[in-house]
């Protein structure tokens, strides 16, 4: 995707995608993180950034979701904190009857100055989660809940390893300097180790705020194979099929979640 400033416009799109994953024969949709506004201008998003229980966007890509029969990951939305004055990072994963049935808050907040100049202090204006969280009973069996800035964070990939996830989701806006560097190697590193599909929904492009961001959104196998790359380019739809027997398969030969011990400091 390519979010901007307009919820209205951001929901429409993924009401739309949503059709036209159905119509191309797929099972769930994966959205990035933010997908419903993606605006750095504190000030000026503020009074659209709303509890979950108000957010329209989210009733929409329900409604739109039980409409097509089809499941979603929502990457994330920007939504205000039922616990504190700050928001949240908040990803859903919505079944094919519209019904919510996991939802994570982002846990690590990306607080950097980069050498380009631009400066991110996620922790000013949102709090982390606390939970690892993982849906069960999906298209492609558990899926393992992260956002963006934890793919840097192993020990959360750890815990959702020794879940025996079955694919973990990453959705993210990444930078395009720490995209180009880090983003593949990261996402392939993740999938090896986890043994595990991972699926990173990613934004893309330049925004109406201003930032540029990374894309090349991915689809990995848990060999660490890219399966699917959706370029740095434009917004677009992608398909991949996805064989789950790989999983048994991949850790059949390669049994680290088994051999996995304990290091104790």
């Amino acid at each position: 995707m390519n979010s901007g400033i307009d919820p209205d416009a951001n929901t429409r799109a993924i009401v739309r995608a949503i059709e036209d994953a159905k119509a191309g024969g797929a099972e769930m949709l994966f959205t990035p993180e933010m997908c419903g506004l993606l605006d750095q201008k504190r000030n000026r998003a503020a009074p659209q950034i709303v509890r979950e229980s108000e957010s329209e966007a989210l009733r929409s890509i329900c409604d739109a979701a039980k409409s097509a029969g089809l499941s979603v990951h929502l990457g994330s939305l920007a939504l205000a904190s039922e616990e504190s004055e700050k928001n949240v990072n908040r990803g859903f994963v919505i079944g094919s009857d519209g019904v919510v049935t996991a939802r994570y808050d982002k846990m690590h907040m990306f607080d950097v100055e980069l050498d380009t100049g631009e400066t991110w202090r996620e922790s000013a204006a949102y709090e982390p989660g606390k939970d690892v969280v993982t849906a069960d009973n999906t298209p492609l069996g558990k899926l393992g809940l992260t956002i963006c800035y934890d793919l840097r964070f192993p020990a959360l990939f750890e815990a959702l390893g020794q879940r025996q996830c079955d694919a973990i989701a990453v959705p993210a806006a990444f930078t395009k300097p720490t995209g180009a560097a880090h983003w593949h190697v990261l996402l392939r590193a993740r999938a090896i180790e986890a043994s595990a599909f991972v699926i990173a929904a990613a934004q893309v492009g330049k925004h109406e705020d201003g930032r540029a961001t990374y894309g090349h959104s991915l689809v990995i196998d848990p060999w660490g194979e890219v399966l699917l790359d959706m370029g740095g380019e434009e917004p677009q739809l992608g398909f991949c099929d996805i064989d789950l027997s790989r999983i048994k398969e991949v850790r059949s030969q390669l049994p680290s979640l088994a051999n996995r011990r304990a290091i104790l400091n």
